[in-house]
C-alpha cells in the first residue's frame, strides 16, 4: 500500500507525493492545477508537467523541507518515528512553519 500527500503551493493543492510499494517515489501535479493560468513549479528541479516525476530516493527538493539536528531528533521521539524516514517526516511534520511558499499534507 502507498502512502501519499497533498503538496500545495501558497495554500493551493498543486499536487500529490508517493510513496510507492517497491519503495521508490512518485511526484505529479493535479490536472486542476496545471490548468490554473500562472501555475508555478513547487521546484526548478520539478517543472510544471503533466507526466509524474519518479525517483528511485525521495526528491532532493522534498528532502530540504526537512527540519536536521536537535529539531529532527525532537520531532523523531515526538511522533516516534525511525530518524532515517526521512517521507513520514515529511508528511508528518511540512505542514505548516517550512520555509517558502510549499506544504505538505499527509492523505489518510
Amino acid at each position: 500500500m502507498s502512502r501519499s500527500g497533498k503538496v500545495l503551493v501558497n495554500g493551493v493543492s498543486a499536487g500529490r507525493i508517493e510513496r510507492l510499494e517497491n519503495g521508490g517515489y512518485r511526484f505529479g501535479y493535479f490536472l486542476e492545477y496545471l490548468a490554473r493560468s500562472g501555475a508555478r513549479p513547487v521546484s526548478l528541479t520539478l517543472p510544471v508537467s503533466a507526466v509524474p516525476y519518479e525517483s528511485g530516493t525521495l526528491f532532493p527538493f522534498f528532502s530540504g523541507l526537512l527540519a536536521e539536528g536537535n529539531l529532527k531528533e525532537l520531532q523523531c521521539r515526538l511522533y516516534r518515528m525511525d530518524p532515517a524516514d526521512d517521507f513520514t517526516r515529511l508528511l508528518k511534520t511540512a505542514s505548516c512553519d517550512v520555509i517558502g511558499a510549499v506544504t505538505v499534507e499527509e492523505e489518510l
